[in-house]
C-alpha cells in the first residue's frame, strides 16, 4: 500500500510502498482510511521536537487524526463489522490499567499513538484495536469528520470540562478561534447554558466564531496585558471586564496559550474562577499568593477519552458541530503540508487516499 512516511528529521516526508497491515491479535482492527488529518503537530515531528519522547524507529507512517471504514478485524472484535464507517481514538489502550477501568484512557499506562509512536493513517490502510473505533453516523463521511479524532476531541474534552463547572448564565471567555477554538464554541453552545464571548486578533474567526454560536465576538487589539489590573489593560481585556461588571468570567478557555495570551486571560477572569489551558507555548506567571487569595484554578486538557469521542460524534450526526476542512489526495502531502505551514489552510487539512 501507499504511506507518507517520515525517513528523517528535518527532511521532507516521503511516499512509499509498504506492506499492508494485516490481523494478527483477536482484537485487531485493519481500517481502511477515508481521511487523515494533517495537524500542526505533524510538522512539530519532521522539526524533532517529538524524536526523544515519541523514541519511534525510522521510518515509520505520520498521521493521527484517522477515519475509514473496517477493512478486516480479528476473531473477538464484537463492535465492529466490516464495512462500518468508523473515527479512531487517537490512541491504542490497553483496558486493563486503572486509567483505562476508570474512563480516562487518554492516560493509558500501556498505550500506543498512531502516527506519533507507530505507523499512523497517512496511507491506504492502518491497524489499531477495537478499543479504538467508534462508529459514526451514516450521515457522516470519514473524510470531513476525520480531523475531529484529535483536534476535535480535544476541543469537545475542555469545554465539557467547562460545561461541568458552570452554571446557565455564567460567562466563558474563549480566547482564539481557530482550528479547536471554533469547534469548542460549537460544543459549548450546545452542551451548556454559557454566555460565549470569543477573543481573537482575527476579525474573519471572530465573524465565523458568532456564526457557529458565540454570543459575543471581540477582535483582540494585539497588546498584552501587564498583570490582572484594569487599568492599562488592552482594549479587549477592557471590554470583557465591561461584560462582566467588572468581574471577569467564570470560565476561560485558551486555545492560544502563547503571545501573553495567558496574562490578558488571567486578567479576564474573576475570583474562583476556572482557566482551562489547551493552547501552549508559554508560561503561567502568577504569583501563588494571588492563586490563593482568589481561589482561581488552572486547569490542563490533553486529548480526551473514548467516551468523550463518542459523545463528540453524536453532536456531528445532530449537525450540532461541524468542521472546515480542504481536501487533499494522498500523493499530495506535500502541498498539503506546505499549505499548513504557510497558513494557507482554512480549517483543517484532510488527505484522502
Amino acid at each position: 500500500m501507499k504511506a507518507v512516511q517520515v525517513i528523517g528529521y528535518h527532511d521532507k516526508l516521503q511516499l512509499n510502498e509498504i506492506p499492508d497491515p494485516t490481523v494478527t491479535g483477536p482484537l485487531d482492527v485493519i481500517v481502511k482510511i477515508g481521511g487523515a488529518g494533517v495537524c500542526r503537530t505533524d510538522l512539530h515531528i519532521l522539526e524533532g521536537q517529538w524524536a526523544e519522547k515519541s523514541g519511534v524507529a525510522l521510518p515509520y507512517t505520520i498521521g493521527h487524526e484517522n477515519a475509514g471504514w473496517v477493512h478486516a478485524v480479528g476473531d473477538a472484535v464484537s463492535n465492529v463489522a466490516v464495512g462500518d464507517k468508523v473515527i479512531l481514538h487517537p490512541l491504542v489502550t490497553c483496558g486493563l490499567c486503572h486509567a483505562c477501568r476508570d474512563g480516562d484512557d487518554v492516560h493509558c499506562e500501556n498505550s500506543d499513538f498512531p502516527g506519533i509512536d507507530t505507523d499512523g493513517g497517512y496511507a491506504e490502510y492502518l491497524k489499531t484495536t477495537a478499543r479504538s473505533v467508534v462508529r459514526i453516523d451514516d450521515s457522516l463521511e470519514p473524510s470531513d469528520v476525520a480531523a475531529l479524532a484529535d483536534a476535535g476531541l480535544t476541543a469537545y474534552h475542555a469545554a465539557a470540562k467547562v460545561a461541568r463547572t458552570t452554571r446557565p448564565g455564567d460567562v466563558c471567555v474563549v480566547i482564539g478561534a481557530g482550528g479547536l477554538g471554533h469547534i469548542g464554541i460549537q460544543v459549548l453552545s450546545a452542551i451548556s447554558g454559557v454566555t460565549i464571548v470569543v477573543v481573537d486578533r482575527n476579525p474573519a474567526a471572530v465573524d465565523l466564531a458568532v456564526e457557529v454560536g458565540a454570543h459575543q465576538g471581540i477582535v483582540a487589539d494585539g497588546a498584552h496585558a501587564p498583570g490582572a489590573e484594569p487599568a492599562g489593560v488592552p482594549s479587549h481585556v477592557e471590554k470583557v471586564l465591561e461584560l462582566t461588571d467588572g468581574k471577569g468570567a467564570q470560565a476561560v478557555l485558551d486555545f492560544v496559550g502563547e503571545g501573553g495570551a495567558t496574562a490578558e486571560g488571567i486578567a479576564m477572569l474573576r475570583r474562583a474562577g476556572n482557566y482551562f489551558v489547551v493552547g501552549y507555548g508559554e508560561n503561567i506567571d502568577v504569583p501563588t499568593i494571588d492563586v490563593i487569595s482568589t481561589e482561581i484554578n488552572f486547569i490542563g486538557n490533553l486529548v480526551g477519552s473514548y467516551n468523550d469521542l463518542t459523545e463528540l460524534m453524536t453532536l456531528a450526526a445532530q449537525g450540532k458541530v461541524t468542521l472546515h476542512t480542504t481536501k487533499y489526495a494522498l500523493d499530495d502531502f506535500q502541498q498539503a503540508i506546505d499549505d499548513l505551514d504557510a497558513g494557507r489552510v482554512r480549517g483543517r487539512a484532510i488527505l484522502v487516499p
